[in-house]
């Protein structure tokens, strides 16, 4: 499960890339109960959900062109990962730069064609979801995992553990090929890397927690979007799909399997 807390190396940030703010509004709204807050002078603008900030949402850039989804890895240091990056084979897409309210972020982009991004920590005087980004964790709506799928796994795990440091395991679900990471601290476990699947795009895949796969999957569908894997049930883990919204961002639903 994603942490709230800003450790480095672990998701801090989720942000969205739309062609339209207010439907990509509507849309969200709709599916986990979000509300979309004004956007700022920039076009940036978050979403809310029971009075915490998940994710924010922009307008498309020449960095960004296609309606996607990015995760945002907590950095101590965002130029010097960026560094980093262009020496290990990545690419940087957008160098260092400071967001007023984020932080410093740089976009980047994995050997494999993953994109991703890196954050420092802005002040505590800055704006919604104070340091961590999120405002909390856990809960429907919520980001709860990262899921890598790469053409090349042995390859992307050497890049990301030189740059973050990451733990790792195999996954402990029978005749499942899936490497579960952690930060280099030990903290929560937060994402994992796979290989490439047939009707998911290569790169990161954001994961949000539903209280019911199949009913949120039915009102993606309604809403005008995409059913890419339907809900499948996968063992000690819950029920997952993958979707995506009107203009094509890929995402999943993760239904957790009940503690014991």
């Amino acid at each position: 499960m994603v942490s709230s807390d800003f450790r480095p190396g672990s998701p801090s940030w989720i942000g969205l890339g739309s062609p339209d703010l207010a439907e990509s509004g509507l849309f969200y709204g709709s599916v986990f109960g979000w509300e979309l807050g004004p956007p700022g002078p920039d076009g940036y603008g978050f979403f809310r959900s029971a009075g915490r900030t998940v994710a924010g949402v922009g307008p498309l850039t020449e960095a960004e062109p296609m309606p996607a989804w990015t995760v945002h890895f907590a950095a101590a240091d965002a130029a010097a990962v960026a560094a980093a990056v262009g020496r290990s084979g990545g690419t940087v897409r957008v160098g260092p730069g400071e967001v007023p309210g984020r932080g410093r972020t740089a976009q980047l982009t994995d050997p494999t064609g993953g994109r991703f991004a890196v954050r420092e920590a802005p002040g505590p005087e800055a704006a919604p979801g104070g340091q961590g980004g999120q405002g909390g964790q856990g809960g429907p709506g919520v980001l709860c995992w990262a899921e890598l799928h790469t053409s090349d796994v042995p390859g992307a795990l050497r890049f990301y553990r030189g740059l973050f440091g990451w733990r790792s395991r195999d996954s402990d679900v029978p005749g499942v090929e899936y490497t579960v990471l952690r930060p280099a601290d030990g903290g929560e476990e937060f994402g994992g890397v796979a290989g490439v699947h047939p009707r998911v795009d290569v790169g990161w895949l954001v994961h949000f927690a539903v209280a019911d796969a199949l009913l949120a999957t039915d009102e993606v569908r309604r809403l005008g979007g995409s059913v890419l894997v339907p809900p499948e049930q996968v063992p000690t883990v819950g029920r997952i799909a993958v979707l995506a919204d009107p203009f094509g961002a890929q995402f999943a639903l993760l239904e957790p399997e009940p503690r014991r």
